[in-house]
Formats: C-alpha cells, structure tokens, sequence
C-alpha cells in the first residue's frame, strides 16, 4: 500500500490554509494521505530538521523525500481532482518554470514571513 505523509508548517497561516484545503478534500474522499506538521516525529526518521521543513513543502512518499515541486506533484497525484495539475507541473518545458518560481519567489517569502512569526512569538 502506498503511504504519503505531507509535511507543512501550520503556524505559516498561507500553508495552513492551502494544506487544510487539501486534507479536507481527502478526508471527504477517504484518501490515504496524512497530514503532519513541520514538527512530526517523522522528521528525524527521514533526515529532516524542522528548519528545513518550515523552508518547502515535503512529501513523504513510500519512504522517498520528495520537496518543493515534486513534493507538490506527488500530493496532488493522489488527489483525483488535482492530478491534471501533477501531469502539469512535471511537464519537461513547465517544470522548471514551476520550480524556480517556487524555489526563488513563493518558498522564500513563505519562510521569510515564518522567521518574522517565530520572531514576534519570542518577544512576547
């Protein structure tokens, strides 16, 4: 049976609102995808930090760490509604189109923004 295990940060309230999306139109497809935060015990058992997690999305798949697009590709591969999306995204002349704008724009911002979080929440 294949597993995939999203990893997300749920403090990041854009993230928590994209990832929420996709759980509940799992949970209302009997999907058999899990949803964890960026502080998952299944971190470490995949070599990954908390840091590193709350910088791209992860995907866990049948013991494979797949990150950033091909992390977004295999999520949405599960997802009957999104599959198109995945085919999409992987395409030879889209791919790296995809990748660097959420490599050097969308993922970059998102962290930015968790730092600032994490930040104010030590001050208070």
């Amino acid at each position: 049976m294949n597993t995939t295990e999203v990893i997300y940060n749920a403090d990041c309230p854009d993230c928590r609102f994209e990832i929420d999306h996709y759980k509940a139109y799992s949970d209302t497809n009997g999907l058999a995808l899990q949803f964890s935060d960026l502080r998952a015990d299944s971190l470490t058992a995949h070599g990954l930090t908390e840091d590193d997690a709350a910088r791209r999305l992860h995907v866990i798949r049948d013991g494979e760490v797949l990150s950033g697009v091909p992390a977004f590709a295999a999520l949405w591969s599960e997802m009957p509604r999104y599959a198109w999306l995945s085919k999409l995204v992987m395409w030879p002349v889209v791919r790296p189109v995809a990748a660097m704008l959420y490599d050097k724009v969308a993922a970059p911002i998102l962290y930015r923004a968790h730092l600032k979080r994490r930040a104010r929440a030590a001050k208070a």
